[in-house]
């Protein structure tokens, strides 16, 4: 190790150095938005898998207890508002991804 402290040149090259690996960093980071056929397919996907669990647990648990529609549709139910549960929450995770921010809170003019 050497005692005297580093050239100024030698800084400024480290530092140009350090500032082209982050800019390489950064571009292999960035990911492209989504498009509007695959938020689509993901909000689609979302509910429809969420009716089938609903809707498959339903009809085991009627062939076990032997009450037939009855516990399907219960579930099936189920299964539709978590499925709209899950498309709320994916619709605010490409909203938060794009960087769309919500609108601000709109007074009610009839409550002046």
């Amino acid at each position: 190790m050497s005692d005297h402290p580093p050239e100024p040149d030698d800084l400024r090259a480290l530092g140009a150095r350090l500032d082209d690996m982050r800019r390489r960093e950064g571009a292999q980071n960035q990911t492209a938005s989504p498009s509007a056929l695959g938020i689509a397919y993901r909000f689609m996907t979302e509910l429809v898998v969420a009716l089938l669990v609903g809707g498959a647990i339903g009809w085991g648990l009627d062939r076990v207890f032997g009450s037939r529609p009855i516990l399907m549709i219960v579930f099936v139910v189920l299964g539709a508002a978590a499925g709209i549960r899950n498309v709320v929450l994916a619709a605010k995770d490409v909203n938060k991804a794009s960087g769309a921010q919500t609108p601000p809170a709109v007074e009610n003019d009839e409550e002046r």
